[in-house]
Formats: C-alpha cells, structure tokens, sequence
C-alpha cells in the first residue's frame, strides 16, 4: 500500500483520534504500524503558517488511529544526523 495514495483505504472509515500518538488501545508506536495513508490532499494551516496532515495508522492489535503530523514525536534519524556533523 503507497502511503501517499490519494485515494484512502477501507480501514481509515474506523479510525480514532489518538493525542498521545500511539495506538489508543495497545500503546504501540506509530513505528510499529501494519499500514501507514497519510492524508496529503487536505492540509491544515496552523497559527505559524505551518502545514500540517492527517496521518493514518493500521496497528497489529487491529486498531486504526490517526494523529496530526505536527504531534509526531521526532524520530530517532534527527538524532543520529546531529550525531553524524560532530
């Protein structure tokens, strides 16, 4: 499944709103996801200008959530780049 797909799949219809970006009902990161769709036809402008997405998470329990890309916690990558320049 492209996650950039610009038609959404069947499982999005059952998603939830999770605010602590992870899967409402077992905890799991985003990370750990089966399918990701992530809703670039509708952009949010926030207060600062910024854009900001939809994002649609298939978990292993079964769970679809989603969350605003703004709340994604920064991965691990970001670090290992600072890491990388020193």
């Amino acid at each position: 499944m492209d996650a950039f797909a610009p038609t959404p799949p069947e499982w999005t219809n059952k998603a939830v709103h999770a605010y602590e970006f992870c899967c409402p009902s077992c905890r799991a990161s985003s990370l750990e996801a089966l399918q990701v769709w992530i809703n670039r036809r509708s952009p949010v402008l926030t207060e600062d200008h910024r854009r900001k997405w939809q994002e649609f998470y298939h978990c292993n329990c079964g769970c679809a959530w989603w969350g605003w890309s703004s709340d994604r916690p920064p991965s691990d990558l970001s670090k290992q780049q600072d890491a990388d320049w020193q």
